[in-house]
């Protein structure tokens, strides 16, 4: 019985391609342990959105490896967008590894497993079949709350963005295979979903996901909001959450569905990167500031109290103080819930990749420092404008911190911690009455 353990860095894309990989695994007849030193078969799944994450995966690869010498029947491999970008190259850099497979491929990793007990390795693979629907729709999930893949690739090609050439082109699933699967996760006790696309507004835009005479009974058009519809459908599921936003998707229809169906969190991680209009186009990010205005207000009309969340880029080629002014006043007037807060790093093979990097490290550590610390006063705001305040959570069972407390989340995806009275399970929708508050964590007790 071999025992494997996968290392995920990365994205919630990567999370749920471990999570596949562990299923594909399990299935045939490999057991999951809880840590490396246990395993036979150790997998990273890497990320190579900022070189940074490349150098964590290429070091943690280069010691995984190393304990080969010790245990020579181990094997370690690598998936991930980083495989896709390195191809071959990877064994260059990490000489023990004994397999290499790319996102597009993870389909095929207990198939290229066996060909590795059978002296055939090392092997690289970075194909770009993805598999069959059956495949893709496998879960190893346990607990409530689980992701689901719902487009592959991503179209948009911003300068910085070296997703497409690691990801490939868009690819939307049809929306019955999607549906059935989370049929069979409601059945196996899931309570929420988060549907996944790099570009998750784009689903359904470039192939065909509903058949021609398909009528949605809301009478929406598009293909997110028919989708929504038909999970919002599904008895057992209690929340859904779809991830990544765009501006140009933050449609009237969407926001008159994300109205209309109960179960959608008001919640969007609406990355925006910039606040200035000249950056916003070296980006070829596609919209302007009062774009990006305007889908969130379309969004606030019809929820009030949504949670906006989002990411920014500090330091791109050409940014100048003016601009970085820009993107903080624009921060400030959006009032987001959260930012994660990025300095630019050059990717290779990107456009941006071009041009001279012309911000020094200290002029973005400066900037990144001072968007951090006015975006942890929004958010502290935020929170403690929830104190005497009742909330509704999704309860995840007791807390990580202390044994002695549970914990669930809300809509907006905050933690929050309150002491079980023994009539509360996992799973359960409840309202929490808000008596204390950290930048991220609300504290507070059972309302009955």
């Amino acid at each position: 019985m071999i025992k494997f353990y996968v290392k995920t860095y990365g994205c919630q894309m990567n999370v749920r391609d471990s999570g596949l990989v562990k299923a594909l695994l399990m299935q045939h007849g490999y057991t999951a342990v809880d840590t490396e030193e246990q395993a036979d078969l150790i997998i990273i799944n890497t990320c190579s959105v900022r070189g940074k994450a490349e150098d964590k995966a290429l070091g943690k690869l280069r010691l995984m490896t190393i304990t080969k010498k010790n245990n020579p029947a181990r094997m370690v491999g690598a998936i991930g967008c980083m495989v896709q970008r390195l191809g071959e190259s990877i064994f260059d850099n990490v000489p023990l590894l004994d397999f290499a497979v790319g996102p597009n491929r993870i389909t095929a990793i207990p198939g290229i497993i066996d060909a590795i007990k059978a002296g055939q390795g090392p092997i690289c693979d970075v194909g770009l079949d993805k598999g069959s629907e059956e495949e893709l729709s496998a879960h190893a999930e346990s607990g409530i709350s689980a992701f689901v893949n719902i487009l592959f690739g991503c179209n948009r090609r911003c300068t910085y963005c070296i997703v497409p050439s690691v990801r490939g082109a868009e690819w939307s699933r049809p929306a019955k295979s999607i549906v059935d699967e989370i049929k069979v996760l409601a059945e196996n006790g899931i309570k929420e979903v988060t549907l996944l696309g790099q570009s998750v507004m784009a689903y359904g835009k470039r192939n065909d996901v509903f058949p021609e005479d398909y009528k949605s009974p809301h009478g929406y058009m598009e293909p997110l909001s028919r989708l929504l519809e038909e999970v919002n459908d599904i008895k057992s599921i209690k929340r859904i959450r779809f991830t990544s936003g765009h501006p140009s998707g933050c449609t009237a229809e969407l926001a008159q569905a994300m109205g209309e169906l109960a179960k959608i969190c008001a919640h969007m991680h609406l990355p925006v990167q910039s606040g200035s209009d000249a950056i916003l186009k070296r980006m070829r990010r596609g919209y302007t500031v009062a774009e990006y205005k305007a889908a969130v207000l379309r969004l606030r009309d019809v929820m009030p109290s949504i949670a906006i969340t989002s990411d920014v880029i500090v330091g791109f080629p050409g940014e100048t103080d003016q601009d970085f002014e820009m993107t903080q006043a624009l921060m400030n007037e959006i009032d987001f819930n959260n930012t994660f807060i990025f300095k630019y790093s050059t990717r290779p093979g990107t456009p941006a990749a071009e041009w001279e990097d012309d911000i020094t490290d200290e002029e973005k550590m400066r900037r990144n420092q001072i968007l951090l610390k006015n975006q942890d006063d929004r958010a502290n705001a935020i929170s403690n404008a929830l104190v005497g305040q009742t909330v509704t959570i999704l309860v995840e069972g007791v807390s990580a911190r202390n044994e002695d407390r549970w914990m669930g989340r809300t809509e907006a995806n905050t933690i929050t911690v309150f002491e079980n009275d023994g009539t509360v399970q996992v799973g359960d929708l409840i309202k929490i009455h808000v008596n204390r508050a950290t930048i991220f964590t609300l504290y507070g007790k059972i309302v009955k």
